[in-house]
C-alpha cells in the first residue's frame, strides 16, 4: 500500500525523490537474526573505539507523572545516520503492552533524506542482547557452562539467545524472577526454543551460583550481592539504563573489572551511576569500554579468577547498524513504501 505524506512548504515536481521504506515489527523479525546483530554490534564497538562513529549523549524526557520516560538517541556509524525515539514504561505489562516501545528513522547521511521509518522495539531487544553476547565473548571464561538470570523479562530472552551463539557449550540456565509465573513462562518458552536445561530457582543467590550472571531488572537498589559471587564470574548488568537505577552492590563493583559500553552514558545512567555519584567508586575505577576490548586496545579477561562486569546502557550506534541491515535486506526483498514528498 502506498501513502502520500506531504511536508508543509513548496512542492517541486522535479525532485528526484526516492521511496521511503515503512517497516513493522513483524517484517523486522524476519529480516534481522541474532547472528547478524552480534556481528554488527561487535563491529559498531570497534568503529566507536577507532573514532569512526558520531554519537551525541542520549537525551531524556522524564514523565514521572506517567511513571515512564522517552529517550532520543541519534548516531552516525558505518555509512548510515539515524535516530531512535524510545519509551520505557516498566508498568506497561499491566496493560499487556511491552515496557519498551521504539521507532527508528534511518537516513542517507549524504543527502539527509530518510531511507526508512521502522518499528524499533525488536531491534532494541535484539541489539541489547547482542551487546551482552559480545561482552560474554570477550570477558567470560571460555569454559563457562552455567548462566544465572536475575529477571525473566524480554531482555533475558535475547541475552540468552546471544550468549548461546557465542558459547554453544552452555548446559544449564537458572532463572529467578519475583513473579514465579513469569519465571515458569520463560523456562517453558526458552526450553522449547533451545532444548537445554533451563529451570526456575527460588532465590537470587541460587541464580548467581553460575559462571555467567545476567541481571535485567529495573531495580533502584542492589539485588546482586558481592557475597554471592564466586571468583571467575562474569556479570552482564543490563537493567540500569537511567539515573538512580542499580542492580549490583557497590562492593561488588569495587571488587571486579568494570567494562562499560560508553563511559559518559554509563556515568549518568548505567550501573555505575549511583555509586559514582555517591563517591563510592571513581571514574578511575572503570577499566575501560567494551569497544576498547573488542578493538584490542585493552585486554579483556586476563585470568580465570577475575570477576568481570559489563555495564550496558544501550548505544545508538547499535540501533543504527542493525537498522541498516534491516533496510538493506528489505530493499532487496521489496516491502511497503510511502512517498515522503
Amino acid at each position: 500500500m502506498r501513502h502520500d505524506l506531504h511536508i508543509v512548504g513548496e512542492m517541486n515536481e522535479n525532485f528526484n525523490v526516492p521511496e521511503v521504506l515503512l517497516l513493522g515489527g513483524r517484517e523486522i523479525k524476519e529480516l534481522l537474526s541474532m547472528g547478524e546483530a552480534l556481528k554488527a554490534v561487535e563491529q559498531s564497538f570497534r568503529l566507536q573505539t577507532n573514532g569512526k562513529t558520531i554519537m551525541p549523549p542520549k537525551l531524556y524526557l522524564d514523565l514521572p507523572q506517567y511513571q515512564g520516560d522517552f529517550r532520543a538517541m541519534p548516531a552516525y556509524v558505518d555509512g548510515a545516520a539515524g535516530v531512535k525515539w524510545v519509551s520505557v514504561y516498566p508498568d506497561n505489562w499491566r496493560q499487556s503492552l511491552p515496557s519498551i516501545v521504539a521507532t527508528i528513522i534511518l537516513c542517507d547521511p549524504s543527502t539527509g533524506y530518510p531511507l526508512a521509518i521502522m518499528d524499533a522495539t525488536y531491534i532494541t531487544n535484539i541489539r541489547t542482547g547482542a551487546a551482552g553476547g559480545v561482552a560474554v565473548k570477550y570477558l567470560a571464561r571460555k569454559d563457562s557452562t552455567i548462566i544465572g538470570f536475575v529477571g525473566a523479562g524480554v531482555q533475558a530472552k535475547t541475552q540468552l539467545l546471544a550468549i548461546i551463539e557465542v558459547l554453544p557449550q552452555i548446559k544449564e540456565v537458572k532463572v529467578f524472577d519475583l513473579d514465579r509465573d513469569i519465571s515458569q513462562k520463560y523456562v517453558d518458552e526458552m526450553t522449547a526454543k533451545l532444548g537445554i536445561n533451563i529451570h526456575p530457582v527460588e532465590t537470587i543467590q541460587d541464580a548467581t551460583e553460575a559462571d555467567i550472571i545476567v541481571a535485567t531488572t529495573p531495580s533502584r537498589k542492589p539485588v546482586v550481592r558481592k557475597q554471592y559471587i564466586k571468583p571467575g564470574t562474569h556479570i552482564n548488568a543490563i537493567g540500569a539504563d537511567a539515573k538512580g537505577k542499580q542492580e549490583l552492590e557497590a562492593d561488588l563493583l569495587r571488587s571486579g573489572k568494570i567494562i562499560v559500553d560508553d563511559i559518559e552514558q554509563a556515568s549518568h545512567s548505567g550501573e555505575i551511576n549511583v555509586p559514582l555519584s555517591g563517591g563510592i567508586i571513581k571514574i578511575e575505577d572503570i577499566y575501560g569500554t567494551l569497544g576498547e576490548v573488542v578493538a584490542s586496545a585493552k585486554k579483556g579477561r586476563e585470568d580465570n579468577e577475575e570477576i568481570t562486569i559489563f555495564d550496558s546502557t544501550g548505544l545508538a550506534i547499535e540501533d543504527v547498524v542493525c537498522a541498516k541491515i534491516v533496510y538493506e535486506k528489505a530493499k532487496k526483498r521489496g516491502v511497503s513504501t510511502f512517498e515522503f514528498l
